[in-house]
This record gives structure tokens, C-alpha cells and sequence, in this order.
């Protein structure tokens, strides 16, 4: 039997040197179309969405935007730990009641119920591919939560029908029911990978009967499959490869291997994780975590994406069946939702760039961004609330420009390679470089063909008192800078070329206003998220190639860069 092997593309010992010569094609290791894609709280769906009567435009217009880049608009997982909270009654008049308990969490409400409008929302966004979460955590133990499964796959599969079902998911993060910081689910000594493994083939049986029934066309090839097993930690009590030994996919339902991750919970492990309980309950600060040590350090990310990798090959390498597609189905900065000061800032829009494209260097086909109603590291706020204002975020920043990086994905297939850096900066933290390799998606071959770069200062640079965005410094310290230099292959970029030069900025990280992507914005006040191109920023930079294939780049502390060449319209048509 054919493994799938997770391919990690290096460019050789030839580059560590003060010439960094970039290849002029890579081994194809393709990432799927929507690669950039979100995962939506399962109690937030209302309001991200909206509803038939109601829809949600603003949302709409920033998933337009990626669509219009990146040639699909995202897919979008329903869930997180509401999921597993939420009950249905047929009579609720409304799509959602929940009661917020303070003591185990101040960002979702933890008793939740649905009613059969909830439903509507899968109907606002116009191409959009949804994964609908059910619950696992009461369904499989409770006479209430079971009866919610049999009620609600005919509301969700007939709701989905159309073109609009992804796949489906059962359970969130199972691996934590038994040490959740928001409350066990299930006995520490007596949930174990076969325990998991017996509920979630039950389940998943039942919900395939009910969907043939109900949705015939939703059980055809390519149409049904699940998001499993959806475990956070590779250090959890549960093990991913357990799991799946224990048979998992014995009835071949799962589709896409899909992970979840924040950074700090990656680094941790589940009994240090318990030792920060009250930490994580009240949203208090974690020791030792700042922007600059955390999200703006390259080998903190690498590190928390590798350890997903590592895994991911042991399942691979064990198994005498192929493996499905690896996936971030949910994952963002940090975890409790994000830090004010750390997950809403510039800097996390730099880490969004930063873990997406290492993400998809080592293997991962498409990656989920989380958020909900009033989470910090959102990229966008839906509604106006008590607590946050509507609004775009600087992370969908990040989001715009790995969509712009990787390109079309209906057009060209992308692959991403991580650079060496050079010598001036190669044993600095907070610097990353890529490489975007592409080929036309009607001619697949083995090789991709150089297509742009990639450069990431993450150097912090604060303009605000305190680093908290809020009230601007009087007099800031001067921005630096850091040199990315490069030999182009002359046969892809001949000599003399003028290459575009396009930034992604703010006036610092700690900047929780005022980004910018190629000097567009995409605030909700200007045109309710549609781009709009500001006469106050430098835009149509551009780099010469020098006779020898060098090209050299001055990228400003705290900011992104993308080098492209011919110029080619991004899709916008103003631009």
C-alpha cells in the first residue's frame, strides 16, 4: 500500500552560504484550494452569519475579498467547544439561547441551545463550503444530547445540500474531554482511545444512516467524510496515533486528518497546562509570553507546527492504510480566544503570515483560522457588542496576504518553500523567508516553477505606551530595518527586471488600527470590508535584478514583504 508522505522541501547545503541561490523549481508539494479558510464558534455562527432575513454582508465582503484573490472563497468549519455544548428544542423561536457560567468561561456560553432557525445561517454566504459540528461530548453520554444527534442531521444535511457541505465533524478536541479547564466531560482513568474510538464510530454510523436517509445525494464519493480525530495537543492524555490504531477510520469516513493548535497550548504539556487552571479560567496573564517572544519568534512557531508534523509521520509510518490529508481544522495565536495586547495586534497578523506559510512548507493542505463573538485573536468582529466594536482586525491582514502569496489556487497549483536566510540574519528569531513555487493547474508535472517571495521581519517595533495600541507614544524610537538578499535564477528572472515590491503595514506591532496590505484596507468603516486603496500609503515599489540574478530588499521592523514578478493584476479592478 502507498503511504502519504509528509514531504518537508529543503533547497540544500549549497545555500547556507553568503550566496543564497533560489532554485528555479521545487518538488510539487501542492496545498489544497481555500487553503486559507476559517473555523467559526459553533454558538457565533449567528452571528457571523446571519440569517435569511438578516444576512451578515459585511462578513460576506471579507470572505468575498479572499475569494477574489485566491479564486474560492474559504471553507468554513462550524464548532469549537460550543459544539459540544449545544442541545436542540424545536420549539426555540430564535437560532440560539446561551447562558454565559463566569466561572467557567467568560467568552461563550457554556449551556447552549439551537433551534431550528440556527440552521438559516448556513444560507447567507453565496459559495461557501461548510463543516457542520455535532456533539460528541453529551451526544454520546446523554439521553438529551443523543436525541439532539437524531433531530439535527436532517436539519443540517438538508440545510447543506446544494453544494455547500465540506465535511462533517464529531466532537471537539475529545483528547481534552477528561482534563477540560472549562470542566471534564468524561472520567480521566476510563476515557481512553478505544472509549473515544467506540463513541465516535457509533456516532458516526448513526449520522451516516440519517443522512442517507434524509440527503441521499450528501453520502455520494467525494461529498461525505468527517474532520477527525480534531485533537489540540500532541501531549494530551489521548494520542492521535492511539486513535487511530485503535480504528478510527476503520470505516475509511475520514477525509481530512485535522489538527487543532494554538502556539502556548503546543508548547505545553496537559499536566502544566492544569497547573495554569486559574490562568486560563480568568484570562490572567501567562508568565513568559509576549508578543516578541511568542508570536513574533520564528522558531516558536516552528517549533509548535513541528510537533503536529511529527505525529502526522508516526500515524503515516505506522499504518498499513493511506493516511488522509493533514489540516489545521482549528487553530489560532493563543489560547482562552487570545490576549488583548498580544492576539488583536499587528504582530499576530505578521504570526498569521509566519504560521501559514511554515504550516504549508511541511505539509499542511489547508489551514482554519478560529474565532468568535468578542475573541481577541478574531479577524473580524460580526456585530457590535457591549465588549468589542464590529469591526476588521489586523489578523485577516495576515489572512489577505497569504491568500495574495500562494495566489489563484484555481488557476496554479502552490507549493511553499522555507528559505536559509542570509548570513545577516540568519540566527535572528524574528526573521522568516518564503519561497511560492506554482504550476498551472491543467498541466500538472512533478516540478513547480519559482513564482514570488516571501520576507518577514518579526522584530518588534512599538509606537504605543505600554505596547497596548491604545495611546500613541510622543516621541517613538526610529523604525529599523533588516536586508533580505538573494540570487534569482536568471532563466525564470532575467536580469534587469523590474519586480514589485508590495508590504503589508502598521505603524508598529502593537498597532491594533491603521493596517494596510499593498496599501489597501479593509475596514467595515470605509466600505464595510470591501478594499479600498488609501491615497496615504506608498504603493508600486518596485526592485531591479541585478546582472548576477541578485535582488535586494529593505523590509522595515514589524512588516511583511511580497517580491513578485509580471506585474499581474491581483484581481482587483481598480488596482
Amino acid at each position: 500500500m502507498i503511504k502519504l508522505l509528509l514531504l518537508c522541501i529543503t533547497l540544500g547545503p549549497s545555500l547556507v552560504s553568503s550566496q543564497l541561490n533560489v532554485p528555479d523549481t521545487a518538488p510539487r508539494n501542492d496545498v489544497f484550494e481555500a487553503f486559507v479558510s476559517f473555523s467559526i464558534e459553533f454558538s457565533s455562527l449567528p452571528d457571523y452569519a446571519g440569517n435569511i432575513s438578516n444576512p451578515n454582508t459585511y462578513s460576506d465582503n471579507l470572505l468575498e475579498n479572499i475569494r477574489i484573490i485566491s479564486g474560492t472563497k474559504p471553507y468554513v468549519r462550524v464548532g469549537g467547544n460550543t459544539q459540544d455544548y449545544a442541545l436542540y428544542d424545536p420549539s426555540l423561536p430564535y437560532a440560539l439561547h446561551g447562558i454565559v457560567d463566569p466561572q467557567r468561561s467568560l467568552d461563550y456560553p457554556t449551556t447552549v441551545t439551537i433551534g431550528p432557525s440556527y440552521f438559516e445561517s448556513y444560507s447567507t454566504w453565496e459559495g461557501v463550503k461548510f463543516s457542520h459540528g455535532f456533539n460528541l461530548a453529551l451526544g454520546a453520554s446523554t439521553e438529551s444530547g443523543w436525541q439532539t444527534l437524531l433531530d439535527t442531521v436532517p436539519l443540517a444535511c438538508k440545510a447543506l445540500e446544494g453544494g455547500k457541505m465540506y465535511y462533517w465533524t464529531y466532537g471537539n478536541e475529545p483528547d481534552l474531554y477528561a482534563i477540560s479547564a472549562q470542566g471534564p466531560v468524561r472520567d480521566l482513568l476510563s476515557w481512553t482511545e478505544e472509549a473515544y474510538v467506540e463513541q465516535w464510530l457509533n456516532g458516526t454510523r448513526t449520522i451516516k444512516a440519517l443522512v442517507e436517509e434524509h440527503c441521499p445525494e450528501l453520502t455520494e464519493d467525494g461529498v461525505y467524510g468527517f474532520l477527525a480525530p480534531e485533537f489540540t495537543m500532541t501531549t494530551n492524555p489521548l494520542k492521535a496515533p492511539k486513535a487511530w490504531a485503535a480504528g478510527l477510520n476503520e470505516d475509511k469516513s475520514v477525509k481530512l486528518f485535522s489538527k487543532h493548535k494554538s502556539v502556548l497550548l503546543s508548547l505545553l504539556r496537559w499536566d502544566q497546562l492544569m497547573l495554569t487552571y486559574d490562568s486560563y479560567i480568568s484570562g490572567a496573564d501567562t508568565p513568559g509570553v509576549t508578543l516578541q517572544g511568542t508570536l513574533l519568534n520564528h522558531e516558536v512557531t516552528k517549533a509548535s507546527v513541528d510537533a503536529h508534523v511529527s505525529e502526522y509521520n508516526s500515524i503515516v509510518f505506522s499504518s498499513s492504510d493511506s493516511v488522509p490529508p493533514l489540516i489545521f481544522g482549528e487553530t489560532n495565536s493563543l489560547y482562552n480566544q487570545g490576549r488583548p495586547g498580544l492576539s488583536n495586534t499587528f504582530g499576530a497578523a505578521l504570526w498569521v503570515v509566519d504560521f501559514n506559510l511554515y504550516a504549508a512548507s511541511v505539509g499542511f493542505k489547508r489551514v482554519h483560522m478560529h474565532m468568535g463573538t468578542n475573541y481577541r485573536y478574531a479577524s473580524w468582529q460580526p456585530i457590535t457588542t457591549s465588549v468589542t466594536p464590529l469591526g476588521t482586525k489586523p489578523p485577516y491582514y495576515g489572512n489577505i496576504f497569504v491568500a495574495a502569496a500562494l495566489g489563484n489556487l484555481l488557476t496554479s497549483r502552490a507549493t511553499v518553500v522555507e528559505l536559509p536566510l542570509p548570513d545577516s540574519i540568519s540566527s535572528h528569531p524574528a526573521a522568516a523567508a518564503y519561497a511560492i513555487y506554482t504550476s498551472p493547474a491543467q498541466y500538472p508535472s512533478d516540478q513547480a516553477t519559482l513564482s514570488r517571495l516571501v520576507f518577514l521581519n518579526l522584530q518588534g517595533y512599538n509606537t504605543t505606551v505600554d505596547g497596548e495600541g491604545l495611546i500613541p507614544l510622543e516621541d517613538p524610537p526610529e523604525r529599523g530595518s533588516q536586508t533580505f538578499v538573494y540570487i534569482l535564477p536568471t532563466e525564470v528572472v532575467p536580469p534587469g527586471t523590474r519586480l514589485r515590491v508590495r508590504r503589508l503595514m502598521a505603524n508598529g506591532s502593537d498597532a491594533i488600527t491603521g493596517v494596510t496590505w499593498d496599501g489597501w484596507s479593509y475596514n467595515h468603516e470605509l466600505d464595510e470590508g470591501r478594499p479600498v486603496r488609501l491615497g496615504n500609503v506608498t504603493t508600486g515599489e518596485t526592485v531591479v535584478v541585478r546582472e548576477d540574478g541578485e535582488v535586494e530588499v529593505e523590509v522595515w521592523d514589524a512588516s511583511a514583504v511580497m517580491v513578485e514578478w509580471g506585474l499581474e493584476d491581483m484581481g482587483y479592478e481598480n488596482e
